[in-house]
């Protein structure tokens, strides 16, 4: 995921709820960057750094089950992310690790 969507992804995690099945793989590198930057975020809106932490992993955890490689790497597009992809991913991420 881009950095930007990543963010997104991870913000709006924190606020909504699906599911699905797939087990993909992040990019080289994506992974990392999408739990540091969710960190970041999680961490402004008021998460301890442990909480954060734990929702972040989780996150990223639920997009590679619900996710293949290739939407997982759309959402990492540095040309845009498909709306309706970033909504699922967000939706996702919000019904696996709610607290």
């Amino acid at each position: 995921m881009r950095i930007q969507s990543l963010l997104a992804a991870c913000a709006a995690s924190l606020l909504m709820p699906l599911a699905a099945q797939a087990q993909g793989k992040f990019p080289e590198g994506a992974e990392q960057a999408y739990t540091a930057q969710c960190q970041q975020v999680a961490q402004g809106k008021g998460l301890d750094q442990a909480t954060a932490k734990k929702h972040c992993d989780c996150g990223a955890q639920a997009i590679k089950q619900n996710f293949n490689d290739n939407e997982i790497a759309e959402l990492d597009s540095k040309n845009g992310v498909n709306p309706q992809l970033l909504q699922k991913a967000q939706t996702v991420v919000q019904k696996a690790c709610t607290r």
